[in-house]
């Protein structure tokens, strides 16, 4: 069984081991799907062969762990959702990362995700049966330590097969590339637009009145959810509120059997705040409108494809990963745009 470890002295007894080697393997655990708050609730760590369980909820200050990450390559399996959880409560960054999806990609390898990859190399197949529990429990069950653990235990040896491959096919400058662009992109904090939020899918059918009940349905849920830290569907899910829309704007009641007492009477007033509105003040629809590419710009999206897919072929590489619809469109209309998407790495292998 690995360390848990909940308390300043019991980390600070594994500083020195972290300290002792360049190299440690990282994954985070969150509570997104009993929460409205998101909490980083486990940080799981291999060393050498050893694996310890920091606790983020026990309330002790990680800035000690943080620093023993200094000028540590990390090694992750997806690195972008756990560096943005870790920046959350103080991490400034790596030093440098090892991402082992990005690894796995870049050699060709079609099933990348860790279970796959840990089947393909060790013939250990692991549960999934924790991927969706509440990581805000404590104890812990055994299932669920024994589930995060596996995220940690095998990526040293997966730097190890992927490192070498990698320089076999002469693909570790683009690995680096790959890790520096998945690092530097956790940089930016993504903002909800809350004025945008309500617009759920389904909503684009709502029109007038009913498209101003629905967002301000929207909106008193989201106070709801708030207000007792629990996740949005746990008050009313998506369809409920469209058909709570719906229902009132053709006259209708619209009736939630769970809902009592002052939920209740706040809901009745997000309705009675959506009727009171002036049609000026309804939502009004917008339909996004795309430029019509010219002939001209079609066969060049076509061209720049074509080009991918065969590269991306004789590469044995996802096409994706050289260059997403996205960039190619960029490329044929914002040139200049569409290369500065690109790393070096890319720019060479299509030849900008």
């Amino acid at each position: 069984m690995p360390t848990f470890v909940q308390t300043a002295e019991e980390l600070a007894q594994w500083l020195p081991v972290l300290a002792a080697h360049s190299q440690i393997a990282l994954d985070t655990e969150a509570d997104s799907l009993h929460c409205y708050f998101e909490k980083l609730c486990l940080i799981q760590v291999t060393v050498d062969g050893t694996d310890f369980l920091v606790d983020p909820l026990a309330g002790f200050p990680l800035a000690p762990f943080f620093e023993a990450l200094s000028g540590k390559q990390l090694l992750f399996h997806g690195a972008d959702y756990d560096l943005r959880l870790l920046r959350r409560v103080g991490f400034p960054g790596p030093h440098s990362i090892f991402d082992t999806m990005i690894a796995a990609r870049l050699c060709g390898v079609a099933e990348f995700s860790l279970a796959a990859l840990i089947d393909r190399y060790f013939g250990v197949k692991l549960s999934k049966g924790s991927q969706k529990a509440n990581w805000a429990r404590r104890p812990l069950p055994a299932e669920m330590v024994d589930y995060a653990v596996n995220d940690t235990r095998y990526l040293h040896r997966l730097r190890e097969i992927f490192s070498d491959e990698l320089k076999r096919l002469s693909r570790w400058d683009w690995f680096e590339q790959s890790c520096e662009r998945a690092v530097r992109v956790t940089e930016t904090v993504k903002e909800r637009d809350l004025d945008e939020a309500w617009r759920i899918s389904g909503s684009g059918l709502l029109r007038g009145r009913a498209a101003a009940l629905l967002r301000e349905l929207w909106k008193w849920r989201d106070e709801e959810a708030r207000s007792v830290d629990r996740p949005a569907f746990h008050v009313l899910n998506n369809e409920q509120l469209l058909y709570a829309a719906n229902r009132i704007d053709q006259g209708q009641p619209a009736e939630f059997h769970h809902l009592r007492g002052g939920r209740l009477k706040r809901f009745h007033d997000s309705i009675d705040r959506a009727l009171a509105m002036e049609p000026s003040e309804w939502p009004v629809f917008v339909k996004t409108v795309r430029n019509r590419p010219s002939r001209e710009e079609e066969a060049r999206f076509k061209e720049l494809k074509t080009k991918r897919d065969n590269t991306a072929a004789a590469l044995g590489l996802d096409p994706s990963l050289i260059a997403p619809k996205a960039t190619l469109e960029a490329l044929v209309s914002r040139t200049e745009e569409g290369v500065s998407k690109l790393m070096p790495w890319q720019r060479d292998v299509l030849g900008f």
